[in-house]
C-alpha cells in the first residue's frame, strides 16, 4: 500500500506561529520553570540571603515534622481550603442555576453583582470586610452597640476568626466561579432538556440525570482552580487577621514568607514551599479521581 506524504506547509503554516510562541515560552522558562528548579535545589541548603548556600541533604524536610507551627499552619489550610471549596462550588452551582436562561428578573444585574467581588484584589476586600467585622470600628458592632447590644469579635474571637475568614473568602471568589458554571451549562444541549420533558421527566430529574452528568468537567475545574487559590490564601487573610489570634488563622503561604524574609531562612522556607506543592498535587489528583474524569484530562 503506497504512503501518502502529508504536506509539510509553508512557512506562514509552520515556523510562523513557532516564531510568535517563542516570547512566551522563554518567560514562561525564565520566570517559572528555572526558578522551580532552583527552589528545589535551596530546599536543600541551609541558606540566607546574604551567605552562600550550604547543602544540607534532607535536615529541612526533617525539621518540618518537627516544627509545631508549621504542623498547625497546614491544619488550619486544609480546614480553610475544604470548607472554602465546598461552599464555593456549590454556591457558583446554584447561583449558575439561578441566572442561567433568565430565570430571575435583572439576570444581568445579578450577575454583574455576585461577580464585581471578584475583580477586586484581595487586599482591598480584606480592609473593607476588616471595616465591616473589626472589634472597634467595624460597622456591625457599632451598630450593635448602639442598640444596647454587645459587639461580637468576629476577627479575634479563637471560634470566629477562622469562619469569618472563610465567608469573605466565599463571598470575594463565588461570581468568578459562578461565570465558568454559567459557560458550562451553556454547552449543554438543550435538545436534552426537550427530550427529558417528553419523557416526563420532573425537573429535578433533569438536573441529576443531565445537568449534573455533563457539568462534572465544569465542576471539577472549578474545584481545582478554588484548590489552587486557597492553598495559596494570603494577601487577605494577612489584612483581617494577621494569622491570628495565636495561630489560629495563620496559613502555609504566611509561615513561608515570615520564615524566607523575616527570619532570613530561605533553605527552610523553600522546603516548606515543595511541601506545599507536594499538597496541592495530590489534592489535585484526589479531585480528579473522585469526579471519575481524570481519564478526560490526561
Amino acid at each position: 500500500m503506497r504512503r501518502v506524504k502529508r504536506p509539510r506547509g509553508n512557512f506562514h503554516q509552520t515556523l510562523a506561529p513557532s516564531l510568535f510562541l517563542l516570547p512566551n515560552i522563554a518567560i514562561f522558562v525564565l520566570f517559572i520553570i528555572i526558578p522551580a528548579f532552583q527552589g528545589l535545589y535551596m530546599a536543600f541548603t541551609d541558606w540566607s540571603i546574604l551567605g552562600k548556600p550550604k547543602f544540607v541533604g534532607l535536615k529541612n524536610y526533617q525539621r518540618l515534622l518537627n516544627d509545631r507551627v508549621f504542623g498547625i499552619t497546614v491544619k488550619n489550610t486544609l480546614v480553610y481550603c475544604f470548607f472554602t471549596v465546598v461552599f464555593i462550588t456549590v454556591l457558583a452551582l446554584l447561583l449558575a442555576l439561578m441566572l442561567y436562561k433568565n430565570k430571575l428578573k435583572g439576570e444581568k444585574a445579578f450577575r454583574s453583582a455576585f461577580y464585581i467581588p471578584s475583580l477586586m484584589s484581595m487586599i482591598t476586600v480584606g480592609i473593607a470586610w476588616r471595616f465591616i467585622l473589626g472589634d472597634e470600628m467595624g460597622i456591625i458592632n457599632y451598630m450593635l452597640r448602639s442598640l444596647g447590644g454587645e459587639g461580637v469579635r468576629f476577627l479575634t474571637d479563637l471560634n470566629l476568626a477562622m469562619f469569618s475568614v472563610i465567608f469573605v473568602s466565599i463571598w470575594a471568589q463565588a461570581g468568578y466561579y459562578m461565570v465558568i458554571m454559567i459557560s458550562g451549562l451553556q454547552a449543554i444541549p438543550e435538545e436534552l432538556y426537550e427530550a427529558s420533558k417528553i419523557d416526563g421527566a420532573t425537573g429535578l430529574q433533569a438536573f441529576f440525570d443531565i445537568t449534573l452528568p455533563l457539568l462534572k468537567p465544569t465542576i471539577l475545574v472549578v474545584m481545582v482552580l478554588a484548590t489552587i487559590v486557597s492553598f495559596k490564601a494570603y494577601e487577605l487573610i494577612n489584612v483581617m487577621t494577621g494569622g491570628g489570634p495565636g495561630f489560629v488563622t495563620k496559613m502555609i503561604v504566611q509561615q513561608i514568607y515570615q520564615v524566607a524574609f523575616t527570619e532570613d531562612r530561605m533553605g527552610y522556607a523553600a522546603a516548606m514551599s515543595t511541601f506545599l506543592m507536594a499538597i496541592i498535587g495530590v489534592f489535585t489528583l484526589v479531585q480528579f479521581k473522585i469526579s471519575g474524569r481524570s481519564e478526560d484530562y490526561e
